[in-house]
């Protein structure tokens, strides 16, 4: 296809340039919605102070813990819509992004009545603190407020994904991220409005790059164009992208229960820990953006690939994206190692604060290459029809045994240390058993 489509069929030419071509879009997208994320905490930290800081740092989990199943099920929809690209199946592939948008609107409305009502009752369960519960609680109701922003720019962005085209979402997230940057400093800065404000100006944007897509959409090519009288759901189309997706989504969820109960750990050390430990989880974003890239490029791979029956070509594909996602991440770890510091000052945090930040950085860093893996493989397994592998390994790992060392462990040294611990020791214990799994099961076969 053209490029002026963005849609790219990767089951010809060369395998590391087609991944590499669709994931460098992908790790521009995601650093600049790092940066849309990052923006929030420097801005309220330095104008608003440690508990209005504390208060957007400890909704992250929550939110992610309330958006993770639906972010799943786009991932499943992606999957189905690649297969049939690949295969060139153009009637069912129409029908498979006209119902990925009617579940998605369908999500969104869930997830807004959830997100309102449950947020009190699920913010006090994490033990916030109460100085900072009143500001954590307004940022969560009003980002959630504004659901079908950040859902359908997931659902829409899968699609142009799905087929190949990395390019236009990272446009339309730049112009996303520069509007929540200015709306940040004019609402906050300027107009001095509360921590509400930093969640308000996120949900215009993302409204605003949801937009770009569909239109993307309803003026692409003819064999993935978007029109309006066509959205309506398909009962054999749901069932494939829940099968591919709910997976996925639960395994967002299942891991954000553990981190929401790492994180209520982390509460209990104190105002200067959530501050400090939330700083440092903004700057670990940018560690996860080649991570996410490679992964969401090994998924489209191998789903077009398999698609096609192209067996030997998904295989050198997913040995490709593993090194190179495991090389990168394992750079920038020891690049954050060094200068660490540096940047938790940047979020106008004190020296104390800074302390935290500084330990769990220096605890967890050099084992990136182990986290990259795992989501790696996560990815290749998504792409070849195997979702319920990795959402078994990670609930296990990442949620059972992460949260069992932690309830143990602390009870016998009740240092934040042990809390820092539980991310490479689980990492290393998913590597390990996504790698047994690679190598010897027949995984290539799983979209059959």
């Amino acid at each position: 296809m053209s490029k002026s489509t963005g849609a790219v069929l990767m089951t010809e030419g060369s395998i590391g340039r087609h991944i590499l071509a669709f994931a460098f879009p992908l790790f521009w997208g995601n650093l600049f919605q790092q940066l849309y994320n990052t923006a929030d905490s420097l801005i309220v930290g330095n104008f608003l102070g440690n508990n209005a800081l504390a208060a957007v740092s400890s909704s992250g989990n929550l939110i992610f813990l309330m958006v993770g199943l639906f972010q799943g099920i786009s991932i499943g929809a992606g999957v189905v819509i690649a297969k049939y690209f690949g295969a060139r199946n153009l009637n069912t592939l129409r029908k498979a992004i006209h119902t990925t948008i009617s579940f998605g609107l369908l999500c969104a409305a869930v997830l807004t009545a959830v997100g309102l009502i449950a947020a009190p009752r699920i913010l006090l369960l994490m033990g916030t603190p109460s100085e900072v519960l009143p500001n954590s609680l307004a940022y969560f109701r009003i980002y959630f407020a504004g659901s079908i922003g950040f859902v359908m720019y997931n659902c829409l962005t899968g699609i142009l994904q799905s087929v190949g085209d990395s390019r236009h979402p990272l446009y339309f997230l730049v112009i996303s991220s520069l509007t929540n940057i200015v709306l940040d400093l004019l609402f906050i800065a300027v107009l001095g409005f509360g921590v509400g404000a930093a969640a308000l100006a996120t949900i215009i944007s993302q409204l605003l790059s949801a937009s770009l897509c569909l239109r993307q959409l309803m003026h692409g090519p003819e064999e993935i164009r978007v029109r309006i009288p066509e959205i309506r759901p398909d009962r054999l189309i749901i069932s494939q992208i829940l099968k591919n997706g709910l997976p996925a989504g639960l395994q967002n969820s299942i891991i954000s229960v553990a981190n929401v109960f790492v994180q209520s750990n982390i509460n209990r050390f104190g105002t200067l820990a959530v501050a400090g430990c939330g700083s440092y989880s903004k700057i670990e974003g940018f560690a996860f953006i080649p991570v996410t890239c490679f992964a969401m490029a090994l998924t489209t791979f191998i789903s077009q690939n398999l698609g096609a029956k192209k067996y030997e070509r998904a295989k050198k594909g997913a040995v490709f994206g593993i090194l190179c996602g495991i090389s990168i991440s394992e750079l920038i770890g020891i690049c954050i190692y060094l200068v660490i510091p540096k940047l938790l000052f940047a979020f106008g945090s004190t020296a104390d604060a800074v302390a935290f930040g500084i330990t769990q950085a220096r605890t967890v860093t050099f084992f990136y290459f182990l986290m990259a893996f795992s989501h790696c493989m996560a990815g290749i397994m998504r792409g070849s029809g195997h979702a319920a592998v990795p959402m078994f390994v990670m609930m296990v790992c990442w949620c059972i045994i992460r949260v069992t060392y932690i309830s143990i462990i602390v009870q016998f040294i009740p240092s934040i240390n042990v809390v820092f611990w539980a991310y490479p020791l689980t990492w290393t214990l998913s590597s390990i058993v996504f790698l047994i799994y690679f190598l010897k099961s027949d995984w290539v076969h799983g979209l059959e």
